[in-house]
Formats: structure tokens, sequence, C-alpha cells
């Protein structure tokens, strides 16, 4: 896979219509919602036969975000990951991580994939609107780079 950087024009706005008959250009949409985000020119995105992945600083988080294809079945998935595992004292940190999931995470969630605590979010995109891209983008990223530095600190590698 090769990343390519992004020249992010954060000037170019999809349309922000919630008006469902209007046709959604969901990389338009990912590319301006990145581009108000990134830091340090970091935007990269890498599109192969299997989709588009985009990859960019927020604080002190890598973001990525992934784009298999543009029909209302496939999944626009973003992810963050704030912890590499094992921990010290895993236990209370999956206990933390349950009750922040239940009260602090909005349409995101805590979750562990390859021996990592992520921050994610999966929606189809049928009838997801260009707010609901912005919105789940916007909430991994602040969610990952509002934690991840505390619980590393509170749950250091073991």
């Amino acid at each position: 896979m090769t990343l390519y950087e992004l020249d992010l024009d954060p000037a170019s706005n999809a349309s922000g219509s919630e008006d469902s008959s209007i046709t959604v250009n969901y990389i338009e949409v990912i590319e301006t919602v990145i581009a108000s985000l990134q830091q340090d020119n970091s935007a990269m995105v890498s599109h192969t036969d299997g989709g588009y992945l985009w990859k960019f600083k927020y604080g002190s988080v890598e973001v990525f975000v992934q784009l298999p294809g543009t029909s209302e079945d496939d999944i626009l998935t973003v992810w963050s990951t704030i912890l590499k595992l094992p921990v010290t004292n895993e236990a209370g940190l999956l206990r933390r991580l349950m009750e922040m999931n239940w009260g602090n995470t909005f349409e995101a969630r805590f979750a562990i994939s390859d021996n990592q605590v992520v921050v994610c979010a999966r929606r189809t995109l049928a009838e997801l609107s260009p707010g609901e891209i912005s919105r789940n983008i916007t909430i991994v990223a602040t969610l990952a780079d509002d934690n991840d530095e505390a619980l590393q600190a509170e749950f250091p590698a073991s």
C-alpha cells in the first residue's frame, strides 16, 4: 500500500444539505473534514481497488478513515489507536473503558483490535449525511486525543 500526501483545501466544501435527494460525494466530504482537522499537513491517502484509506495527525494521535466503496452497503470506518496491550491492571483498564463507553463516547466506542485499544466508529453509507460523516471523524479524533495520554499514564505497559 502506498500513501500519498493530500493537498487538502479546506475552502472547498461539499454540500452541507441534509436533503436525501442530493447525491453525496463521500470522498469530497471526508477530505474536507480531514482538511479541517489535520495538523502539520499530515493527511495522506491510499487509493486501491479495495477503496480509500486516509491517515492524519490530530493532537497526539493518528486517525484513520477507511471507505471501501461508495455504495449504500459500504461501511465508513474511523479509528485511532490510543494504547498498546498488554498493560498493568488490564482488568481495571477494561472496566474503565466499559464505563467510558456508556456515557462518554457518543456514536464512537472504545474497542480492542490487534492487541491495541482503539476509539472507533462504523456506519453504513445508507442515508449517511455529510454532517454525520464529519461528526464521526471528529468524535473519534477528539476522544482519542483527549484520552490517550491519561490512559497510557494510568495503565502503563507491562
